[in-house]
């Protein structure tokens, strides 16, 4: 599989049918998801982490590139891999590893240690890993002002926009303006010139909705490993009361 193959799922969509991918956090889940028919898949670095026993942001970069090529290997779908804040890896071995795994895909997070990274910095690393990449990699550059930043609604719009332009001017492919609450994710459609990402939660619109509102892409973050662990919780449960 190709980023050729996977930026085409993004583009052409009709509203209300965006490119739906499940986060796989093991080889096991990545099968299940693709025997399903999903055409493709993006990891958690949240999910990856808990299968691997770490917390979230914990896990070493080595134990993370492994687990994201027994993901790809395992499935016959394209693979986008949540590679946190990049592991402080230099672009050209970033894009290196990353590759090496058989992923065609990432996303990038603008912000380390809950502290939001300087745009314009982020900006120049996301050129750099397309320059390294060419067009092998499909660049999700994920924006975390409604993570990190401040708590004024407007605020948080207009810096999100901000940045969101400077990463697609840098190459990133599509914008992950994670936590966006689902009333702002029209306007930022509107005013970002690339696929927008729409993390789906349980209390929230569904895909379908989400899709109406603007987003092109929909991804679960570990929502969907916790659930499987919710049900592997009530499973041992009712093993005990037996």
């Amino acid at each position: 599989m190709t980023a050729s193959a996977l930026r085409a799922l993004h583009h052409g969509r009709a509203s209300g049918d965006p490119l739906v991918l499940p986060g796989p956090w093991d080889a096991a889940s990545a099968r299940v998801f693709a025997d399903a028919g999903f055409p493709a898949l993006a990891t958690p670095s949240a999910g990856v982490a808990a299968s691997l026993g770490h917390e979230d942001g914990a896990t070493p970069a080595a134990e993370m590139f492994a687990a994201v090529a027994r993901i790809a290997r395992a499935v016959p779908v394209p693979v986008s891999a949540d590679i946190e804040s990049g592991y402080g890896l230099a672009p050209k071995e970033l894009v290196e590893r990353l590759l090496a795994t058989g992923a065609v895909g990432c996303n990038l997070e603008d912000s380390v240690d809950g502290v939001l990274m300087d745009p314009r910095w982020q900006a120049d690393r996301l050129a750099e890993v397309r320059a390294a990449a060419g067009d092998q990699l499909f660049v999700n550059a994920r924006v975390d002002t409604y993570l990190r930043g401040s708590s004024d609604g407007a605020e948080q719009e207009e810096e999100t926009v901000r940045r969101a332009l400077l990463y697609v001017a840098a190459g990133a492919d599509c914008v992950y303006p994670i936590g966006a609450p689902a009333e702002a994710l029209p306007r930022l459609a509107a005013a970002v010139p690339a696929p927008l990402n729409a993390l789906a939660r349980p209390d929230g619109p569904g895909p379908r909705r989400l899709g109406e509102l603007g987003a092109a892409r929909i991804t679960f973050g570990p929502g969907l490993q916790r659930r499987a662990m919710a049900a592997v919780r009530a499973i041992a449960d009712g093993l005990a009361d037996d």
